[in-house]
């Protein structure tokens, strides 16, 4: 066997080797069409190779000529492969250069098989032998140039201006990593197309007396193809074993901070999760499961809720965040609060959910705890205020009292009577009702400020609400000397909100605002009420006329500090907590004029209850 079988067949070996490979490679991930044009270009290579054995091996100048012209067709192959690989792997060349550089190599093909017996020979007369790593092979001995050849050398010109255009391009604008490339590949590249195109002309021009070895350029270039690409797999391999290295530590971090991991193939409709989630909601670790099954572990009141979360995330905004129960298999159940975002395809399909969960239970029954501790102290609020009017609410009641008492006394004398005034009667009834009435709504106003229970929202008018205070505490006021002006905006939305709650602040306020002014001279104790629509906001002010101030107004707000000798300085704590449990905030701040300004404001229709 000769060299020139034994070298060309070899490399043809190789060749087809790495072609497999990296067409295996695009196989598994379709995205990497860097490695598919190599693979081309390996094929192009192949193809060169085995045309070449042909014609070193022929004797006849028919079977010489048809073996340049399939030289041409595998030519271009490698040459669209080589394109497309600095296409992909600089992505920074031209389109229309690219097109234009294959469109031109495309139209070469054309005239190599139209035109002559191909491209650069129009016609062969024989051929000659010449020794060639020690055998004898077969040469262009006379022959007639094809000039149609001078279109191979335009489409090569456009090729080579591509790659030089691509590479500098490159090497301007990219990173150091991305210099070196340019360099490398496209410097080489360029490289090997100066000489293939040389040394064919040389070859065809009847300058060189040696067989026509194209596919010697495109065996180093598959070279430096191919270590750029092992390069790209090195820093793979690398790639591979810092995320092996980062999924450990999150891992290890996950598990520290009892979080757990899923993720929801939405194609499939099969989840993924990590030990210490299937943990989380009782599931074993060889368990398989699917969203439906997940959510058969939560709890029903729950359910719908974390539905709509997630289908939120999926079709809007791609983020979920939610609270929710899970029933363990043992009867037990456990908070969880999850997070997570998924993951588009083209932009608007969804395909993937990630997300993690984490048991929050003993913070919810902290939380709970908390609650209830706040509940209880709003209501021992309600009862010392309470307590504090009690002399005011014995004048309220013993008013309608008496009225009902001198009433039906005087209806006993004229039921006396003879014949019994009975119009007069009628009328005294009327006015025993009226008079029932009035102390009946002063008992029931007390016994919703002095009842102990849940947070209960619904829709009610705070002017209506902070009239109903006002009433509350109107004999108390007369009695300090305290004057009420109101200015309530009768446009009001309505609010959503605790009625006792929300009462409970009001008359915080309001009584705070009359301590204020209890130095000041009798005529001179006023304090303004007011509402307005503030955005989209409710906001309800109490001004009072009295001392102003502290320097740090903040302070006020803050349990056990007060500025009163007797006080126990939780009032405005309480008006805070209540207000914050609301969705809305109070503050205050010194009025122009003289005294103080504290306000309050409720969003509109959109509290909610996180109590």
């Amino acid at each position: 066997m000769s060299w020139v079988t034994i070298i060309w067949s070899a490399a043809s070996g190789a060749c087809l080797m790495l072609a497999l490979m990296h067409l295996l490679v695009w196989c598994r991930d379709r995205r990497s069409w860097a490695n598919l044009c190599f693979a081309v270009t390996v094929f192009g290579a192949i193809g060169l190779a085995v045309c070449e054995m042909i014609t070193m091996a022929t004797d006849s100048a028919e079977v010489f000529g048809r073996a340049i012209r399939w030289t041409h067709l595998v030519y271009a192959i490698g040459v669209a492969g080589s394109l497309g690989f600095v296409h992909f792997s600089f992505g920074t060349g031209r389109r229309w250069l690219l097109a234009l550089a294959i469109g031109l190599r495309l139209l070469v093909v054309v005239a190599n098989f139209t035109t002559g017996l191909n491209l650069h020979i129009a016609a062969i007369h024989s051929l000659a032998k010449v020794t060639f790593l020690g055998e004898q092979v077969s040469i262009l001995g006379e022959w007639v140039s094809n000039p149609w050849m001078r279109l191979g050398w335009i489409a090569s010109l456009v090729q080579l201006g591509y790659v030089v255009d691509a590479s500098v391009r490159l090497w301007r604008t990219g990173s150091r990593e991305s210099r070196q490339r340019a360099g490398f590949v496209g410097g080489t590249l360029v490289f090997f197309i100066v000489f293939a195109v040389v040394n064919g002309g040389l070859v065809v021009g009847g300058v060189l007396r040696m067989p026509l070895l194209t596919s010697i350029p495109f065996l180093g270039l598959l070279l430096v193809m191919g270590c750029e690409l092992s390069r790209d797999v090195l820093r793979a391999a690398q790639l591979a074993d810092d995320l092996r290295d980062g999924e450990e530590r999150m891992t290890l971090a996950a598990e520290a901070a009892n979080l757990g991991i899923w993720s929801r193939d939405l194609t499939r409709n099969e989840v993924w999760a990590s030990e210490n989630w299937r943990g989380l909601f009782g599931f074993t670790k060889s368990e398989r499961l699917d969203l439906e099954q997940v959510f058969q572990r939560l709890h029903a009141d729950d359910r719908e809720a974390v539905r709509q979360a997630f289908a939120r995330a999926t079709e809007r905004d791609g983020h979920y965040e939610t609270e929710f129960r899970v029933m363990l298999p043992d009867g037990s159940v456990r908070w969880i609060a999850a997070r997570g975002r998924a993951k588009f395809e083209n932009g608007d399909k969804p395909v993937l959910v990630r997300g993690v969960s984490m048991d929050v239970t003993e913070r919810k029954l902290a939380t709970e705890e908390l609650l209830q501790q706040r509940n209880e102290l709003a209501h021992l609020s309600r009862v010392t205020t309470v307590s504090e009017l009690s002399g005011s609410l014995a004048h309220e009641l013993n008013q309608p009292l008496g009225i009902i008492l001198s009433n039906a006394q005087a209806a006993q004398e004229l039921l006396a009577q003879d014949p019994p005034a009975v119009t007069e009667v009628s009328e005294i009834l009327v006015d025993i009702v009226a008079a029932d009435r009035r102390a009946a709504e002063i008992i029931q106003r007390l016994r919703a400020l002095l009842k102990r229970g849940e947070v209960s929202l619904q829709s009610l008018s705070l002017n209506d609400l902070l009239n109903e205070v006002l009433r509350l505490v109107r004999a108390d006021l007369i009695g300090r000397g305290v004057t009420v002006t109101c200015d309530l905006d009768s446009e009001l939305p309505p609010v959503n909100g605790d009625r006792v709650q929300l009462q409970q602040l009001a008359l915080n306020l309001i009584l705070n605002a009359a301590d204020a002014m209890a130095a000041n001279a009798p005529g001179t104790r006023r304090f303004h009420l007011t509402t307005s629509l503030n955005s989209s906001a409710v906001r309800a002010s109490v001004r009072d006329e009295g001392a102003g101030l502290p320097a740090d107004v903040e302070r006020l707000f803050q349990p056990f500090f007060t500025t009163k000798p007797h006080g126990l300085g939780m009032g405005l704590g309480i008006c805070r907590s209540i207000i914050a449990a609301h969705h809305g905030r109070v503050w205050a701040e010194p009025h122009p004029e003289r005294g103080a300004i504290f306000h309050f404001e409720l969003p509109v229709g959109s509290a909610q209850n996180h109590a």
